[in-house]
C-alpha cells in the first residue's frame, strides 16, 4: 500500500486535487466525512459532544453542525475541547478503514487538519495544497456563502501555511488557473504511481 496524506487550509483546493487523483485510480478516505460519522446519532462521539456543549448543538437527536461551528470558531478553548473529542475518534476510524483496503492500493487520506490533529499515520508522501489566505476567504464567501467575519475565523483557526509546509513533502499551488493546478496534480500522481510500482516490484 502507498499512503498519501493530502492536506491544506479550508477552501485551498484539496478536494479538487483529491477528485483528480480518484479519477486516476486513487482511493480517497475523507477525514471530514469520518468526522461526521463519529458524531452520528447514537455514537459515543455525539454523546461526548452533547455532554461538553449542551443541547444547543443538538437538533432532532442529531448534531447541529452550524450551531456547533458558530460556537467553537468563536472560542478557541471550545474549539480545542471539540478537537480533543473528535480527533482521536477520527484517527481510530481512519486507521481501521485504511487497514481494510487491498495491499496494492494507492490511498489518499484527505485530512485538512493533518497538522492540528497530529496525524501520525505512516505516510509515504504528504502533500499540501496552498492558496493565499485572502483567496481562501474569497472562496468561502463566494462559494460557501459565509460572511467575511466567519470566513476569516475559519482560516485563522487552522495551522499556518508554514506549519503545513513544514510537515509536507510537496506543496501544490492552487493560486493559479484550475487547469494548471490539475496539470501539477496529475504530474505528481505519475510520480506517486511510479514510486508505488517500484515498491511493488521490490
Amino acid at each position: 500500500m502507498y499512503l498519501v496524506g493530502l492536506t491544506g487550509g479550508i477552501a485551498s483546493g484539496k478536494s479538487t486535487v483529491a477528485s483528480a487523483w480518484v479519477e486516476l485510480g486513487g482511493i480517497e478516505i475523507d477525514a471530514d466525512q469520518l468526522a461526521r460519522e463519529v458524531v452520528e446519532p447514537g455514537t459515543p462521539g455525539l454523546a461526548a459532544v452533547k455532554a461538553a456543549f449542551g443541547d444547543s448543538v443538538i437538533s432532532n437527536g442529531a448534531l447541529d453542525r452550524s450551531a456547533l461551528g458558530q460556537l467553537v470558531f468563536a472560542n478557541t478553548d471550545k474549539r480545542k475541547q471539540l478537537e480533543a473529542i473528535v480527533h482521536p475518534l477520527v484517527r481510530e476510524l481512519a486507521a481501521k478503514k485504511i487497514a481494510e483496503l487491498p495491499n496494492d492500493s494507492i490511498v489518499i487520506y484527505n485530512v485538512p487538519l493533518l497538522v492540528e490533529a497530529a496525524v501520525d499515520l505512516d505516510f509515504d508522501k504528504v502533500v499540501t495544497v496552498e492558496a493565499p489566505s485572502e483567496k481562501q476567504i474569497e472562496r468561502l464567501v463566494s462559494i460557501r456563502k459565509m460572511n467575511r467575519e466567519e470566513a476569516e475565523r475559519r482560516v485563522a483557526a487552522q495551522a499556518s501555511p508554514a506549519q503545513r509546509a513544514n510537515a509536507a513533502d510537496v506543496i501544490l499551488n492552487s493560486n493559479q488557473d484550475l487547469h494548471l493546478l490539475l496539470k501539477d496534480a496529475r504530474r505528481l500522481w505519475q510520480q506517486i504511481e511510479h514510486e508505488a510500482a517500484q515498491r511493488g516490484s521490490n
